[in-house]
């Protein structure tokens, strides 16, 4: 298990990098980093591991070799989740098995909570996983979720935006906007639309 090959899967502000051993048919191991760590964390554990498995070691957005994100946003610790949503569904796997070392243990814990159905063993390395206080935690696990599900949604029916005569942008900006003046909309399209040869 000492050759491993890189991956990298396109993100809306670049990529992430990742780096696999073993055969792609194996059973799913996603191995997570801990804090200002990168995936290089797991190159002497993984060649220990039992063979058979395909283990991908990803670098969380910012570290390693995936892409910063855009200057100015912070990295929050659900973004790191939405990360580890992405890089699952890059690779079309419905079920694996999460190893996470320190945060990124945190981070696959939090996975776990969200995404049950998706995780069939959960293997944390100096790490509690992840902790919710009871009484809130069904409410708060249903909103973060469909946070992440609507945000990947969205970016995969990404289209080029439409080009429209300023006439049918009123009238769309209008149907949007029932408390809309056609006087008001007017004023908004001014600054609210791009002009461009096709409309």
């Amino acid at each position: 298990l000492g050759m491993f090959s890189e991956l990298k899967f396109p993100v809306p502000w670049g990529h992430v990098a990742a780096k696999a051993w073993g055969p792609s048919e194996g059973h799913p191991v996603l191995c997570l980093h801990g804090w200002l760590d990168n995936a290089n964390t797991f190159d002497k554990l993984i060649p220990l591991l039992p063979r058979g498995y395909y283990y991908v070691a990803m670098d969380f957005s910012g570290h390693g070799l995936s892409s910063h994100r855009p200057a100015g946003c912070p990295y929050h610790f659900l973004d790191y989740v939405t990360d580890v949503r992405r890089v699952a569904a890059a690779l079309q796997w419905r079920r694996f098995t999460l190893m996470g070392h320190s945060m990124g243990g945190a981070v696959a814990g939090l996975f776990c909570f969200l995404y049950p159905e998706m995780v069939d063993k959960l293997i944390l390395l100096e790490s509690l996983g992840f902790l919710l206080a009871p009484e809130d935690t069904e409410a708060w696990l249903k909103s973060k979720r469909r946070v992440i599900d609507r945000l990947l949604s969205l970016e995969a029916k990404q289209q080029t935006p439409k080009a429209r005569s300023p006439e049918a942008a009123l009238q769309r900006l209008l149907e949007a906007n029932s408390h809309l003046t056609a006087e008001g909309g007017a004023i908004l399209l001014q600054r609210g639309a791009t002009e461009t040869p096709a409309g």
